[in-house]
């Protein structure tokens, strides 16, 4: 496709056609959007006409949670070869929409105005179909609230919090109904022999796996490492797994229940000189098992290093054991699963972070009581419009103004810092982008062609260019602009 632009100098001609184009990608978004909005809209107006039975043989249904109106259940194929698509999914279409309409008019109210994806507003017409109308209010709020400017993995993480909010009895209810559909399958072998294994296991219960698995696949390191990679020393490592004497022995051999370190391979000489039988032999079989019984899952095992689970809820929920967590890693959950996700795991509480002190080091490394700070009060990965997923261990804690040898003190602190992904981190330095903190948890992005975006507990927000220039030459402590 050719761009006519007015005859110019090459450079300024340039200029001109990227942002033309970036305006273009802007704008056929929207188009997009408002072309998916009046697809439900037509969806909705055809429920309405069709609301009305014709006789007694011409049932009627409620595609649509609890208050939406019923539609003929015979008009919705017709819809659907008009839409040209399979009457399940005009069905969907019809459902999604009444629930839109009359028991999520705020979420709606967004949708209509073209600023959030219509899908993700329809995700959340299903995962909240199942309350009644007078409970989704809360759900309504909340997501209407987010889903103009966070992720869609972030506004539908809220969604489910607050279904559970709304109606933790049910979700209780369903979570015991899940207990029973746990499993362990395998595929079909294929062409070379290999099989999957695919289950579903508690959250706590995968750690744990997981743990064992990176465990024995870094023991076999030592004597297969240079054949195999990671990956592949884990596949074996699930092997071992179905192999519990063997798999003993080797945990055994290098666990020190002392130190919590590797120990020598069995064989090597002890304090008198003589070399030592391994713990396994039969003849110590009885302090064999001894020993297993004494060493908690954690100590076989052996987590890298000392885990951190940042878990987020009330002041509410941890005196009643009611209500909403918030996991890092894992999503909203009831308080009362938190077992399941620490295990037998041994927990140490840290104090909550003071976000009002003024944290500054005059040394380019984070401390990791900046980094704590920063990842509370920024609450994941800034990058605009990316899902707040990340965990803290894989971020790198960014310098938003570069840190400079020979600039003043006080560069790296909350007020001048913000986590990234690596690739996020790599775009921001390379790329040509800049970003300024403009407030706690507030960051604003430039990018080399003019566009601005703030990002903040709200989710991101696009800006104009005069607007990002104000808000940058702004940073001030204790001042912070606002946009209507």
């Amino acid at each position: 496709m050719t761009i006519s632009l007015p005859h110019q100098a090459p450079q300024a001609a340039d200029e001109v056609s990227v942002r033309e184009l970036l305006e273009l990608a802007a704008g056929a978004l929207r188009s997009r959007r408002l072309a998916e909005v009046e697809e439900i809209r037509l969806a909705i107006q055809w429920a309405v006409t069709q609301g009305d039975p014709r006789d007694d043989r011409d049932p009627m249904v409620t595609p649509g949670g609890d208050g939406t109106p019923p539609v003929r259940d015979h008009a919705i194929p017709e819809l659907a070869m008009a839409r040209e698509t399979h009457p399940a999914t005009t069905r969907a279409l019809i459902a999604d929409g009444l629930d839109l309409v009359h028991r999520l008019p705020r979420t709606w109210a967004v949708v209509e105005a073209g600023d959030c994806e219509p899908w993700v507003a329809r995700k959340v017409a299903v995962i909240s179909r199942a309350l009644l109308d007078d409970q989704v209010t809360k759900v309504d709020r909340a997501v209407a609230k987010a889903i103009g400017g966070h992720a869609p993995s972030t506004v539908l993480e809220i969604a489910r919090a607050k279904v559970i909010e709304a109606d933790p009895e049910t979700h209780r209810a369903e979570r015991e109904r899940s207990r029973h559909e746990r499993y362990v399958r395998l595929s079909r072998t294929d062409e070379f022999g290999y099989r999957h294994i695919i289950a579903r296991v508690t959250a706590g219960d995968a750690a744990w796996l997981d743990a064992m698995v990176d465990r024995v696949a870094d023991i076999l390191a030592e004597t297969m490492g240079h054949d195999h990679n990671h990956d592949e020393l884990r596949s074996l490592a699930m092997g071992w797994l179905a192999r519990p004497v063997d798999l003993l022995k080797l945990l055994l051999e290098h666990t020190n229940d002392d130190a919590g370190t590797d120990s020598g391979a069995p064989g090597e000489p002890g304090e008198s000189g003589e070399p030592e039988q391994p713990a396994w032999a039969p003849d110590h079989m009885a302090d064999t098992v001894d020993r297993l019984c004494s060493l908690p899952a954690r100590k076989l095992a052996r987590l890298r290093g000392r885990g951190r689970l940042f878990v987020h809820l009330t002041d509410d929920a941890l005196h009643t054991g009611r209500g909403v967590a918030r996991v890092e890693g894992v999503g909203p959950i009831d308080v009362r699963q938190l077992h399941e996700v620490l295990g037998d795991a041994d927990v140490t509480l840290t104090p909550v972070l003071d976000l009002a002190q003024r944290r500054r080091v005059d040394a380019y490394e984070h401390p990791e009581v900046v980094k704590d700070h920063v990842w509370v009060q920024t609450g994941g990965d800034h990058f605009p419009f990316t899902p707040r997923t990340a965990t803290r261990d894989g971020v790198d804690f960014d310098h938003a103004v570069p840190y400079d040898d020979t600039g003043p003190p006080g560069q790296t602190g909350p007020h001048n810092s913000g986590p990234l992904r690596r690739r996020h981190h790599r775009t921001k330095t390379h790329g040509g982008f800049t970003t300024r903190v403009v407030g706690p948890g507030r960051h604003l992005w430039r990018t080399p062609h003019g566009q601005a975006f703030l990002v903040d507990h709200t989710g991101t927000t696009r800006l104009t260019e005069q607007q990002g220039r104000a808000m940058a030459e702004a940073i001030v402590d204790g001042v912070e602009l606002y946009f209507a």
